[in-house]
């Protein structure tokens, strides 16, 4: 029996429209996210710099011309993938800028024509020393994107939103983007540890649409989609990838590709704060599911859609087959970019799945006779341990007896100590780890 839902709560506003708490502005052409005057929020000092990229780098549904970036019109037959229905969406990646000097605070003003229930967002990340990401974070009116760490090397990105319809004309329309960096002494690293969290998850399918990073969905792909932007990679990328397990154990590795499947601004995974919305809810509660199961937010997602399923991600085909689901059901999930805040960055090495056509295969020892334990999909990153010598394997990366031990959770049978080995020809490296 379904919980019955509580008294009606005051609605919350659309994520896409308050996400970074963008200003809609009804046609005027006005400076989005410009630099607070308040004292102390963003303040010259010694370690004040700036950095004004072009409107140009990789984009999707996004087209710049004569200066300026606008939606572009979508392609016949172009079908959404998870966020089905929801809202026009595009993304242009400005590239990353290296400061002369760390930064962790970054306000990010933004030229633009914003009509009446458009919206554009500004996210940041920052790249630690062992090329780890931060996630991507907002950096809103007043309001600047605040990075766990101080990073040298930051990257920009750029959310363009309109209303459903075909016309790109009825979309926001940038001219200009500055970011003013500076270091804010006052905030500190936390140590937590690596989010995991066991959620609903559904099948996205979908073959032949198209994801909110641009991915064309192929048969058996190997990628999953989140409720939010703030851990989604570029295609072909693994910045943010997950672990997924299904009820028997069986395990897949693959990278976030997708938004949804019902919300835009739910990274539930985070604590309250830094978590974009709903931060009522307990860590680890997606709102999808508090709505399906308890009525919160009157039973319905951010965009006032009845919620179906408690879905707290979405897999494509390749993963649902490979955690072994025969239907829509409950998996655990581990967050691999998250928990990483206590290590010594001199300390992590990270390996990226090379094999498009297949994913490879994590083994209970050194040895391609040893039990699969596991799946990496394509472009998925992980964590290394360290490396030995064994059985000798053809890859992407030619002929090698190395083979790379990762951390698998939970640990199987076959492993008990839930460690795995993955060939290193299949595995594209930061550095050579150290010897086992």
């Amino acid at each position: 029996m379904r919980t019955p839902r509580p008294a009606r709560r005051r609605r919350v506003l659309l994520p896409a429209l308050i996400a970074t708490a963008v200003l809609l502005l009804g046609g005027a052409m006005a400076a989005v996210g410009a630099p607070p005057s308040t004292p102390g929020v963003v303040s010259p000092g010694v370690d004040a710099q700036t950095w004004r990229p072009e409107l140009a780098g990789d984009a999707v549904n996004v087209q710049v011309a004569a200066g300026a970036a606008r939606l572009a019109s979508p392609r016949d037959g172009e079908r959404p993938g998870s966020l089905r229905g929801a809202q026009r969406r595009g993304l242009l990646d400005l590239g990353t800028h290296t400061f002369a000097r760390p930064v962790n605070r970054l306000a990010v003003p933004v030229v633009a024509d914003v009509p009446a229930g458009s919206a554009v967002t500004v996210d940041v990340r920052g790249r630690d020393d062992a090329g780890r990401w931060s996630e991507w974070t907002p950096a809103a009116p007043g309001e600047p994107a605040v990075l766990d760490a101080p990073a040298r090397t930051v990257a920009l990105r750029l959310t363009l939103v309109a209303p459903a319809g075909p016309s790109p004309s009825s979309g926001p329309t940038v001219r200009s983007v500055t970011v003013h960096a500076d270091r804010d002494e006052s905030t500190s690293r936390t140590v937590t540890p690596r989010a995991s969290y066991r959620v609903f998850a559904t099948r996205e399918g979908l073959v032949g649409g198209t994801t909110a990073n641009g991915h064309v969905i192929t048969e058996h792909d190997m990628f999953v989609a989140l409720p939010s932007r703030r851990a989604l990679d570029a295609d072909r990328t693994g910045d943010y990838s997950v672990r997924v397990c299904g009820p028997g154990g069986k395990c897949a590795i693959a990278p976030v590709w997708d938004v949804g499947p019902w919300n835009v601004g739910d990274d539930y995974w985070n604590a309250a704060p830094p978590r974009e919305q709903w931060g009522d809810l307990p860590q680890g509660t997606p709102q999808a599911q508090a709505a399906h199961d308890d009525g919160y937010h009157d039973g319905e997602d951010g965009f006032g859609r009845e919620v179906a399923n408690p879905a707290g991600i979405d897999l494509a085909d390749g993963v649902f087959e490979a955690v072994g689901l025969s239907d829509n059901g409950w998996v655990t999930v581990d967050y691999l970019w998250t928990g990483q805040a206590g290590e010594d960055p001199a300390d992590v090495h990270l390996a990226t799945a090379d094999s498009p056509d297949a994913p490879v295969a994590v083994r209970a020892s050194p040895s391609a006779a040893a039990a699969q334990t596991a799946v990496v999909g394509n472009a998925a990153r992980l964590d290394v341990q360290c490396r030995a010598s064994g059985e000798t394997v053809s890859g992407r990366r030619g002929d090698s007896a190395d083979w790379l031990r990762i951390d698998t959770v939970p640990a199987t049978p076959e492993a008990p100590a839930g460690v795995g080995w993955v060939p290193a020809a299949w595995m594209a490296t930061d550095a050579a780890p150290p010897a086992c």
